[in-house]
């Protein structure tokens, strides 16, 4: 950008940076959410909720789906392939 851009622009720098902060946030907020060991950690504990009788096998079912759903993007994610999110 030229300096009569920046010059233009600079009362908008505060919104320039603050959207910068939330990708951050998103981005970093992501990664946690896909992170394999952590997923495979919620598996374990859902697990272990089913054999205390805490949960049904339909809603084990229904929760282990999405957390190998989870898995299965974090996979793609790390190959580069699939649903376009890679970074």
């Amino acid at each position: 950008m030229g300096l009569i851009t920046e010059v233009l622009l600079l009362p908008f720098a505060p919104v320039r940076g603050s959207l910068w902060a939330v990708r951050q946030v998103v981005t970093e907020a992501e990664r946690q959410y896909y992170d394999p060991a952590a997923v495979r950690a919620d598996l374990a504990r859902l697990e272990q909720r089913l054999e205390a009788g805490e949960i049904d096998e339909d809603e084990f079912d229904r929760l282990e789906d999405e957390l190998l759903e989870r898995l299965e993007i974090s996979a793609r994610r790390s190959t580069g392939t699939g649903d376009g999110t890679t970074q």
